[in-house]
């Protein structure tokens, strides 16, 4: 298993300070979810074409890789199906680009419990067309656990109609605690073959709600999900998800980004 963090978790910090701050604490990846202002990715800055021998030069220096793009293309709205898709065929080529393998979509809703059908008929059609198009690209497309497709009862039937075998998950170990709690056994079972990253978060109960909380400090056992991964094998990212972007009041990065590189490692 290898160590990285998701770029949703310092917002302010420019690209320098970001794969300095992965070097100095050990990383091996970086999950790019936003750069400072900007979230769409194919217009950050150090992400535009004549910038990307500077990038690459600066991970090949430290000894780091990008894990993913994170888009935010999703298919439950047939109204911004089209601008999903068109947005994760950017991401895509941006991938293709930097030679980065994976690039993250959503489902992500289900709106109309009465349409749930039709809704996961939508998803999978953009996840395919996604694919479709990756396929070409040597980009592997990782629809994140997220919303209402969380469950085995929507994510089974969303992956039973992939047609392309560039597909994976991303496993949200803090969406999936609640849904299952400490009982993950039968969705690690099914989900397994698909998996390829994994988002490192913890929760703690405030008022009868689950709260995001430090990592260690909550009701996530996260050390026993590292052991599960170990005995199963897994060679990918257990990338740290700090949602500081959406949650200015949590701790700051310069604080919470060692801490998960060195809590990480008792259990590594």
């Amino acid at each position: 298993m290898k160590l990285a963090f998701s770029t949703l978790g310092c917002p302010t910090w420019s690209w320098d300070k970001i794969v300095s701050e992965a070097e100095k604490n050990g990383y091996d990846g970086i999950e790019i979810r936003g750069i400072k202002e900007e979230m769409y990715l194919p217009k950050a800055k150090i992400l535009l074409k004549a910038n990307h021998q500077k990038l690459l030069s600066d991970l090949t220096e430290r000894n780091l890789s990008i894990t993913n793009l994170g888009s935010g293309a999703s298919f439950h709205d047939s109204k911004k199906y089209e601008a999903s898709i068109k947005e994760g065929k950017e991401y895509i080529d941006l991938a293709y680009d930097l030679k980065i393998p994976y690039v993250r979509i959503f489902g992500d809703k289900i709106p109309e419990p009465d349409k749930k059908q039709e809704t996961i008929e939508l998803i999978s059609k953009g996840i395919n067309t996604l694919c479709e198009y990756a396929s070409h690209k040597n980009v592997i497309c990782l629809l994140e656990t997220h919303g209402d497709i969380v469950s085995l009862e929507t994510l089974i039937p969303i992956i039973d109609r992939i047609k392309y075998d560039n597909f994976g998950i991303i496993w949200d170990i803090g969406h999936t605690y609640k849904i299952y709690g400490e009982d993950i056994s039968d969705f690690l079972n099914k989900m397994w073959p698909y998996i390829k990253h994994v988002h490192i978060k913890d929760l703690t109960l405030i008022d009868d709600k689950l709260e995001l909380c430090m990592i260690g400090d909550g009701v996530i056992p996260i050390p026993e999900i590292i052991k599960e991964l170990k005995i199963r094998n897994f060679k990918g990212y257990v990338s740290l998800e700090w949602e500081k972007r959406w949650h200015p009041n949590l701790e700051d990065p310069s604080v919470v980004i060692p801490f998960y590189a060195k809590y990480m490692r008792e259990y590594l």
